[in-house]
């Protein structure tokens, strides 16, 4: 093994230990996977029956069915999740403005104002992941 190698595993041992670099990529992990996962469900409605979650004035504005705008949600949802995999920095940050469109639609309809809070919840772990985003995966930039 070279110094350099050596260099590289204990570089990212340290980073592994570190408890903010363990958040970030917790929160990087679950703002990937599960707006993927929610998203991909918008076409198959196994999880729930996503049209029931759209607020009738969003419903009445948007072309087509209910399920048809789940369908548009669920390829924003997926594009958010891979935008926090590739870049967490502002990836986050789509994901707590779709979350608090989320919220907007949530609050307008009687009966859903838990699961709105649970999404305030996530918006401000999404606000979180943006900010450690900044010291754990830093813009590029070009040379």
């Amino acid at each position: 093994m070279t110094t350099e190698e050596s260099s590289t595993r204990t570089v990212r041992r340290e980073a592994l230990a570190d408890p903010g670099y363990q958040a970030f990529l917790a929160l990087r992990t679950v703002f990937t996977v599960a707006p993927i996962v929610f998203g991909l469900d918008k076409f198959a409605n196994l999880l729930t029956d996503w049209p029931g979650y759209l607020a009738p004035w969003i419903n009445d504005i948007v072309p087509g069915s209910g399920q048809d705008a789940m369908y548009a949600v669920g390829v924003t949802e997926i594009v958010a999740g891979v935008a926090v995999a590739l870049i967490p920095r502002y990836g986050a940050l789509i994901v707590a403005a779709w979350l608090a469109g989320i919220i907007l639609n949530l609050l307008t309809i009687p009966g859903f104002y838990d699961v709105a809070l649970r999404d305030f919840g996530l918006l401000v772990a999404a606000i979180a992941l943006a900010r450690l985003a900044v010291r754990y995966a830093p813009a590029r930039h070009g040379s």
